[in-house]
C-alpha cells in the first residue's frame, strides 16, 4: 500500500460499524456546531462548565472504549504490542474530547435557556 487513501478508513468504520457511524458523525457535527455557537455567544470560556465537561469527558472516554470493544472481537488482554495501546489510548483520547464538547455546548445551550 503505497498511498494513504482516507475512504480506505471510511469504509472500514462503515464495516465496523454500520450506520451507527454516521449517526456518530453527525453528534460530532451538531456537538462541535453548538460548540462553537456557544463559544462565540459567551465570547469565553465558563471555567466552572469546563471542568464539569472535562469529568463528564471520562463517561465518554469509558464509552469509546466499551464500543471498541464491542464492534471488534478484541479485549483488553489481546493488546500485545505497542501500536495496540496506542490505538486504545487515542480511542480514549477520543472519546474524552468529543464527550468534554458536547457536555460544555449542553450545558451552555441549557444555562441561555434558563437565563432567558
Amino acid at each position: 500500500m503505497k498511498d494513504l487513501d482516507p475512504f480506505v478508513f471510511v469504509a472500514v468504520f462503515q464495516e465496523m460499524l454500520g450506520p451507527l457511524l454516521w449517526v456518530l458523525a453527525a453528534l460530532a457535527a451538531a456537538g462541535l456546531a453548538a460548540f462553537v455557537f456557544v463559544v462565540l455567544r459567551e465570547r469565553r470560556f465558563v471555567l466552572r462548565r469546563f471542568i464539569w465537561a472535562e469529568l463528564a469527558g471520562f463517561l465518554g472516554a469509558i464509552a469509546a472504549i466499551a464500543l471498541m470493544w464491542g464492534v471488534t472481537s478484541s479485549r483488553l488482554s489481546d493488546a500485545g504490542g505497542p501500536i495496540d495501546w496506542l490505538l486504545i489510548l487515542t480511542i480514549f483520547a477520543a472519546g474524552w474530547a468529543g464527550a468534554l464538547v458536547l457536555f460544555y455546548a449542553a450545558a451552555g445551550l441549557m444555562a441561555a435557556r434558563r437565563a432567558a
